[in-house]
Parts: C-alpha cells; structure tokens; sequence
C-alpha cells in the first residue's frame, strides 16, 4: 500500500509511514499492513534488521480520527490488536529514527523499539486519558516499569506532552540527534546490528524480553478490553467531538444534564 513504503538491503527491511500529508496517522488498514510486514520480517531469514522511520515532519501522530471513529476497536481482535501482537512477538532489532509528532501510538508503538533515535523537533504524548480512553501497546505495564510510577502518571495520567530530552532522561530513547543526521545515525546503528551473528542477536533480544513478554500482553489485553468499553463513552463522545471542532472538551456536561433532570 502506498501509505507504507518498504525496502529491503544488506539485511535491513526499512519500513517508511506515509502519510505525510496526515501527518502518518495510522488508519486500520495501516495497522494490518504493519503486522503484516512485521509477521513476514520475523520469518524471513534475509531480514536482520527493521528501520523504521515516518516521512514529511512527524513519525506518526496516532490515531485518523474520522477513520478511528468510524472503525473504533472492539475488545477482540481489531487492526491494532494485530499489530499490537506482531511487535510483543518480534525478536529481530527494531530500530526508530523519530521527529516531529510521535503522539498516542506513535509514542506507545516505540516502547516495543530497541533502539530510538529521537531528532531535536521530536514531541512525544500519550494523550490517552484526554481523550477519555486508555493507554495502548502494552505501555500502562512498560512505561512504569522502566521509568516507574510516579514519573508514568505524568506522562499518561495527565497526559502531558514531552520532548527529545525529557525523553532521553527518562529512558524512553535512546540519543537525541539533529533532525538532519538522524536517518544517517539510525541506519548506522542498524548496519551494525545486522553484520553481528543474527541467531545470537535474536536469542539475546528474546532472553531480554523473555521476563515481561507475558505481562505485557496481559496489559495489552485487559488494555483493550477496557479501550472498547471507554471509546463507546459519552466522556469519548465529548473528547473525539471537540477534537473535530477544535474546542476544548467539557467532560462536566453529563453531570450538569443529570443535575438539571
């Protein structure tokens, strides 16, 4: 599909979103495309490696809304459970060159990355909460658990915006590096990773998952369980209307209808 360009060389499958007009947001089609892709590297002896990247000025803001809207997921298997599974499942190296808008999934899909190259005009938000649904990707078990608690309830509680250096402080990437040297510095990583002995890589990858593998997809699970119950809401409803209008939501207006019957 042209929303999702692939190229293959020296072991390294390079996956490109886009949609840079949209800023790569994900429509259902891209997340089936996506597992695809990824189901087929993990078998695919010639690919070491996945590069991943977004064109245009953002890695990937989320969700498209009116596609969002009009195909929300359901508690079962959905687009997004299926990619959700090819990454929680994925041993080769996943590496990310990241700039511009990394928001909703476009963050939560990076906790499943190895390495994450994060250009300067990178910002990343888990706005979740905001929106009056709940985290994606396993990232309500991942996210606390490397950076603890405390700090995860600022970034998806209140579901505040951070950027590059926050980021790397946090432990959420790797390196920040100038938006002009950061597919250079993303595909050096990768051209190194995909010259070592892959069956030892990918074995040294799964003993590192092996831990949190089953936790995180018992979040991703109960995730979107409770995703399909909170997007069917009427707080859901307010949030993905004022997003359209571009209006601050009230989340108050049932409460003050309730009160006034």
């Amino acid at each position: 599909m042209d929303e999702i360009v692939t190229e293959h060389a020296a072991g390294i499958l390079r996956v490109q979103l886009n949609r840079p007009a949209k800023r790569n947001a994900m429509t259902s089609a891209m997340y089936v495309a996506l597992a695809d892709i990824f189901n087929a590297a993990a078998k695919d002896e010639s690919t070491r490696v996945v590069l991943w990247h977004g064109a245009g000025d953002s890695f990937c803001a989320g969700n498209d809304i009116d596609d969002f809207l009009a195909n929300p997921p359901g508690p079962g298997e959905s687009p997004q459970a299926g990619l959700m599974t090819a990454l929680v499942n994925f041993d080769k190296p996943l590496v990310a060159a990241v700039h511009g808008a990394a928001i909703g999934g476009g963050t939560t899909m990076l906790t499943h990355c190895d390495f994450i190259y994060a250009g300067e005009s990178t910002k990343f938000q888990m706005p979740f909460i905001n929106l009056a649904v709940v985290p994606e990707f396993g990232s309500s078990c991942s996210v606390p658990a490397r950076i603890g608690h405390i700090r995860a309830a600022e970034l998806i509680l209140l579901g505040a915006p951070f950027d590059a250096r926050r980021a790397v402080e946090l432990g959420l990437a790797t390196e920040i590096v100038p938006d002009s040297d950061l597919r250079a510095k993303a595909t050096d990583t990768a051209r190194k990773l995909a010259a070592k002995p892959a069956a030892a890589l990918q074995a040294g990858k799964r003993l590192m998952k092996q831990p949190f593998r089953e936790q995180i997809k018992a979040a991703m699970k109960a995730e979107n369980e409770e995703f399909s119950v909170q997007v069917r809401s009427d707080d859901a409803r307010e949030a993905f209307t004022a997003f359209v209008e571009k209006r601050k939501p009230d989340f108050t207006r049932n409460i003050k209808s309730q009160a006034t019957a």
